[in-house]
């Protein structure tokens, strides 16, 4: 494979010459372009790999090349230099369709990476980003959008937000993304942000130095750093501390990580992604997300839509589950009901996938003959007609209990530990269904700790 070219577009000629020495010095071939006007026709005549440009220019700025790249020259990635320190010119780049950006001044190694990563985007064309995505199964219009989009954002490093319901596959869209990108060769790392304690999760994903604190018994590199080269998943980020928020802002601006008990920056070269099912703007408004770290990751949002929303998709993740619960189970792939199909199409599926999977374990159990009819399909809630309204608050272990603990209360059951057990079962397994079996969220219904939840589901042998 011959050299790959790069364009550097920069109006000062000493910058040109460093930039382009660097290059040849990473087995890239540079061309150069002292403004915008001799940028486009050299893009539109040539044949580029990657361009790196200024945001100043003598005739226009580094965005206006973006954006008229995205339109005339797509294939080709494009990277900002832009001024230390700002953020805000940085995220418009993003936002416009730039691969990634870098700061000046320029440091060897950060341009190193840069450049590294953007040439490997070369190959992707039709074994990369549209092909992997079309694993997502689905053929609605709805999932077509999201292929469509996973296919566009892996050719970036803009953050990316994915949103939707639990439930929807927020973390399956995440690592497509990542296998279908340049970096899909390194590792992916998702992070369940809710499931780490508070007192911990800095340790967790910044790392930590060996004596920083009671229990820290060796160095440890974090989650981030173990991402070095791949992507990491901030995966329920609405749920992280607010002091945690400030420090991870800073990790995705400055692109360093500081370990507990460390006074050392050091860099880290990482693709952030995050998810939640919640409403970041809202939390923003009501104080409990910082502002300038929902602009920083939401550069680029991206929906997953929720089941009820993809029409015939049911029936055909339904095929696929039943195959791989079958596989599982060492019993033959039962076959789907008319009646059975009509009823999965008709149920609005509030846990969405999860619930679709959830109940297709239970009526492979109870099918009889290698058929599921529609009398083995046991779904919560209605099934067809307007959503459902607001589910009551469980306020506390032993209030708004399920239906299934109105046998235990009665005096005259035998042991009263039991009955609390019961009770308290019962509590748990309404405080998942609410939640759409979301742990963290179920543990503030509750009004415990995740660990004390998690603690409670093995003791009951809820799981």
């Amino acid at each position: 494979m011959s050299e790959p070219t790069v364009l550097v577009v920069d109006d000062e000629p000493d910058i040109r010459e460093l930039l382009s020495m660097t290059l040849e010095g990473m087995d890239t071939r540079p061309d150069t372009a002292a403004d915008l006007t001799e940028a486009k026709s050299k893009l539109i005549h040539g044949d580029y790999d990657f361009c790196l440009t200024d945001m100043r220019l003598p005739d226009g700025d580094g965005l206006e090349l973006v954006q008229w790249m995205q339109r005339n020259t797509p294939d080709v990635p494009v990277a900002v230099i832009t001024a230390h320190g700002n953020v805000e010119t940085a995220v418009r780049a993003l936002k416009l369709g730039a691969y990634d950006f870098v700061s000046k001044p320029v440091k060897v190694r950060d341009l190193r990476k840069l450049v590294a990563t953007a040439l490997k985007l070369r190959g992707a064309n039709g074994e990369g980003a549209g092909a992997r995505a079309g694993t997502l199964l689905g053929s609605s219009p709805a999932m077509d959008k999201v292929r469509s989009m996973i296919a566009k954002v892996a050719r970036s490093q803009a953050p990316v937000h994915i949103v939707g319901e639990s439930g929807t596959g927020k973390e399956l869209v995440a690592r497509l993304i990542h296998d279908s990108g340049p970096r899909a060769s390194q590792p992916f790392v998702p992070v369940n942000c809710g499931a780490i304690p508070a007192e911990l999760v800095e340790s967790e994903l910044f790392g930590h130095m060996k004596g920083s604190f009671t229990g820290a018994t060796a160095d440890q590199e974090g989650l981030i750093r173990s991402a070095e080269g791949g992507t990491v998943l901030l995966d329920e980020i609405a749920d992280l501390p607010l002091p945690t928020q400030v420090k991870l802002l800073r990790v995705i601006q400055e692109r360093t990580v500081r370990p507990v008990g460390d006074t050392r920056e050091i860099p880290v070269d990482v693709r952030f992604l995050s998810a939640t099912h919640q409403d970041l703007g809202k939390l923003v408004a009501d104080g409990r997300f910082r502002e300038d770290l929902y602009y920083r990751i939401n550069v680029i949002e991206l929906r997953v839509p929720p089941l009820r929303e993809r029409g015939d998709d049911v029936i055909e993740l339904a095929e696929h589950l039943l195959a791989r619960l079958a596989e599982r189970s060492g019993v033959e792939t039962p076959e789907l009901s008319r009646d059975a199909r009509r009823l999965l199409q008709q149920h609005r599926f509030p846990g969405n996938v999860r619930e679709l999977e959830n109940t297709l374990e239970r009526a492979l159990a109870l099918c009889e003959g290698g058929r599921i009819e529609a009398g083995d399909i046991h779904l919560r809630g209605p099934a067809t007609g307007a959503d459902e309204g607001p589910l009551p608050e469980v306020s506390g272990i032993f209030r708004g209990l399920h239906p299934a603990t109105e046998p235990y209360i009665n005096p005259e059951d035998s042991r009263l530990d039991m009955r609390i057990e019961d009770i308290e079962r019962a509590a748990i397994l309404q405080a998942l269904e609410q939640t759409r079996y979301n742990k963290t969220q179920a543990a503030k219904l509750l009004g415990i700790s995740f660990r004390a939840l998690r603690y409670r589901i093995k003791k009951l042998g809820i799981e």
